[in-house]
């Protein structure tokens, strides 16, 4: 009994031990997994295998949906809208490397993405252990994009320069940041919209939904017509807005034909450049009759005072006239059609003059121009210089049929644009703006016939020390002292050149303040050289742009003497960047170009250097609005 209660006893007592042995495997295995799974995320390793760069995810994920498509084409047409609309966020979902929490707020934090909900995180999260390697990597990577940029840029402004001119500059300057975000949303959508309405309209079960987005166009072009600042919107443009998004979002949730949409899309694009490229000229046409039209307030000044001229009668005194063909005084001659730049060039010279009463201005203007500048010097006061006013039209001349008509012809002013010689510049072109001598400027030696001695001046320039030292200067046999542009060279304009007798070497000069040699300009007859190259460059009846510039520096070449640098700063009417501590030390300004200080396009920093030689107080630039 014992032995068979004790057989059964051990029968039942070996499946307990084994039950229990299993449940302690079981637990002991759960732990270990316990363990292992967290272990697993953290090192990433559940992650598919790929190539490097996520090829083979991509391939399976498109090759699942193929399968869904060919499985069930059924549903797929009933359930197009859903699919098409979650497409790419499906794409996106699947396609981003997933990484636990702590790794991926860690990597955000280490991007400098902004973790307080002010901006997305737009950036793939990257490893813990190699962050400041891919920091550096992407950094170069941005300079250099912006380095490209930056020369993209700079050499779309110099063809531009190129084309238009000092216009392109005043361009870039006036330019303002785009602060209307509603106006350029609704014309975002109206690109978009006018895009997807071709091909919705094409199909008879969206006619409804045509309609609608047709109706949405208009209104929006209707809106875009009238304003184009957010505080000029009606009250009721946030309805519109939101009316257009949710038609736009019904179109792209319909399956249409993409090569349409990607036609009109580039049917847009062409016509946008096109019409870019229209108020591009039409702005630089604009820009270029703005600088060369009298403003309102200098034609109000010259109508004043020409109607006042015949009401007042007056008589130059004998003095004056003795002054004017005394050769032993500092003669200085200005053609102009501006009272108030020639008379800024005028006060500001006596001003400075140590001895005013030596200074003898002579103005040459045209008939239209005259009888206001008589008034004008006649009622003001320059100290004690005297101001003689000539007509050039009425001027009785021997020789004047020989070497010009008997019209005013100003200083002109050349855009020189050539390529440049040092490899280091990021551009291909060079500019430089040369101020030349005009065909009046040859008839000097005719109409100052007693005079041995002048100073030729552009009317504008602004005048900052005496002069004293510069009639004093020695050229020996040189016959016109004059600032030299040594970037621009004779080789540089042989194109232009009839001859090919001269030094290519030789630095063109140009004009502002110019003294001249009368005695040895009657010597060499520079006149009648500078008459019979014109007449070589003719071509056909008229005369060619650069015929004036070619002549003048073939008539005094060998003959100018240059000047120091330090007499005269160019570029204030087309350079931005000239330093104006080099300004306030020079003894003259000259504002060559198109930006003259008297126009509203004219460089703001540099009027008040020009202005502060007018009289606010004089009671007809203040009736004129010249002073505001």
């Amino acid at each position: 009994m014992k032995g068979g209660g004790g057989g059964v006893s051990a029968s039942y007592s070996l499946p307990a031990k084994r039950r229990w042995k299993g449940l302690v495997i079981g637990v002991l295995g759960l732990v270990f997994l316990s363990m292992l799974v967290p272990l697993v995320f953290l090192l990433g390793l559940h992650v598919h295998p790929t190539n490097g760069d996520g090829t083979e995810q991509r391939d399976s994920a498109s090759n699942h949906v193929r399968v869904y498509d060919q499985h069930n084409d059924a549903d797929t047409r009933n359930q197009s809208k859903v699919h098409q609309s979650t497409h790419m966020d499906d794409h996106v979902i699947r396609f981003t490397p997933s990484l636990p929490k702590v790794l991926a707020n860690s990597s955000v934090r280490e991007g400098g993405n902004d973790t307080n909900g002010k901006g997305p995180n737009q950036s793939f999260p990257t490893p813990a252990d190699v962050p400041k390697q891919v920091k550096k990597n992407s950094g170069s990577l941005d300079r250099d994009k912006t380095g490209e940029n930056m020369t993209g840029a700079d050499e779309s402004e110099m063809i531009c320069e190129l084309k238009f001119g000092s216009y392109c500059l005043w361009r870039q300057q006036q330019k303002e940041k785009m602060e209307d975000s509603v106006v350029k949303k609704m014309k975002d959508l109206l690109f978009v919209a006018r895009a997807y309405y071709p091909s919705i309209a094409k199909l008879p079960e969206l006619d409804k939904l045509s309609h609608e987005l047709k109706q949405n166009i208009q209104d929006f072009e209707r809106v875009l017509s009238e304003t184009t600042t957010d505080k000029d919107l009606p009250p009721q443009n946030m309805q519109k807005l939101t009316m257009m998004e949710a038609a736009i979002a019904k179109a792209k949730s319909f399956r249409v034909d993409c090569n349409n949409v990607d036609k009109k899309f580039r049917q847009l694009v062409d016509l946008t450049e096109d019409e870019a490229n229209f108020h591009m000229k039409q702005s630089a046409f604009l820009y270029k009759l703005a600088v060369q039209t009298i403003p309102k307030s200098l034609h109000c000044l010259s109508m004043r005072l020409t109607v006042e001229y015949f009401r007042t009668s007056f008589e130059v005194e004998e003095a004056l006239i003795e002054k004017f063909v005394n050769p032993d005084l500092y003669h200085y001659i200005i053609f102009s059609r501006n009272i108030l730049a020639s008379s800024v060039v005028i006060n500001s010279t006596a001003l400075n003059a140590k001895e005013s009463g030596k200074q003898v201005f002579h103005l040459l203007t045209d008939r239209e121009n005259y009888f206001s500048m008589k008034l004008w010097f006649f009622r003001n006061n320059y100290g004690d210089a005297a101001v003689q006013v000539l007509n050039i039209e009425d001027l009785k001349l021997y020789n004047h049929h020989k070497v010009a008509p008997l019209d005013l012809s100003l200083p002109e002013e050349f855009r020189v644009s050539f390529r440049r010689v040092d490899k280091l510049s990021s551009t291909q072109f060079r500019t430089q703006y040369l101020s030349m001598f005009s065909h009046s400027h040859y008839l000097l030696p005719e109409i100052f016939q007693s005079l041995k001695k002048i100073v030729v001046l552009d009317d504008d320039i602004v005048v900052q020390s005496d002069f004293s030292a510069l009639w004093n200067i020695d050229m020996g046999e040189k016959v016109n002292g004059a600032m030299q542009s040594c970037a621009v060279k004779l080789f540089h304009l042989k194109t232009y050149l009839p001859s090919s007798n001269f030094d290519e070497n030789s630095c063109a000069w140009t004009s502002g303040v110019n003294i001249i040699d009368l005695s040895r300009w009657r010597e060499h007859n520079l006149t009648g050289k500078y008459q019979r190259l014109v007449h070589e460059m003719k071509k056909g009846d008229g005369i060619s742009e650069t015929s004036t510039l070619s002549a003048s520096l073939l008539t005094f070449e060998g003959l100018v003497y240059g000047l120091e640098d330090s007499w005269m700063v160019s570029g204030l009417g087309y350079n931005y960047g000239v330093d104006l501590e080099s300004i306030e030390t020079a003894a003259v300004l000259h504002f060559d170009g198109s930006m003259k200080p008297w126009l509203e396009l004219g460089i703001p920093k540099y009027k008040s250097f020009w202005r502060k030689f007018l009289n606010p107080q004089n009671q007809l630039l203040n009736d004129c609005n010249v002073n505001q």
